[in-house]
């Protein structure tokens, strides 16, 4: 079985996490890159947060500059933080352009209090032909000080080994 860590990340928070999957399960790892890629300078925080919700708002699809193939892989984590208490538009578009079925996805997301949002029953919603396995919501906070622990416990809650 082999596996790739797919992740999104401005901040690194959900890169952090993706690395740490990545480490304790052998996985690949490959960022998704936006075409335009967004602010990452935390002072402009609100100006990200507003821009994010007029991609919402608008339904837009962000594209996606590099290529992503996955048609190697088995298990596919996939990593985004939480923006408007969903994920991130350019995951739609990693959706819209990528078939998954067959595939196992193991979603896993970064946040400041929402949890997953319902986004796992999203990506079942957009997925239905492939098999989602339970994801792994963790606090930015705790992202940026070590996920190690929690990484570890939860891949053996869903049986994913190196």
């Amino acid at each position: 079985m082999k596996s790739l860590v797919l992740y999104f990340s401005v901040y690194e928070t959900t890169k952090a996490v993706a690395t740490e999957i990545a480490k304790q399960t052998g996985a690949d790892l490959v960022e998704i890159e936006p075409v335009k890629p967004y602010d990452s300078d935390r002072s402009h925080y609100n100006a990200l947060a507003r821009y994010a919700k007029k991609e919402h708002d608008e339904d837009m699809r962000p594209a996606i500059k590099n290529k992503i193939d996955i048609s190697g892989y088995d298990n596919i984590f996939i990593g985004y933080p939480m923006w408007w208490y969903t994920f991130p538009m350019i995951l739609y578009t990693l959706f819209d352009e990528l078939d998954f079925s067959g595939k196992t996805i193991i979603p896993f997301n970064t946040h400041m209090g929402s949890s997953d949002g319902g986004t796992y029953r999203t990506i079942t919603e957009l997925e239905p032909n492939a098999t989602i396995l339970k994801g792994l919501p963790i606090e930015m906070s705790e992202a940026e000080r070590g996920c190690a622990d929690k990484v570890k416990k939860w891949l053996k809650i869903i049986n994913i080994n190196k």
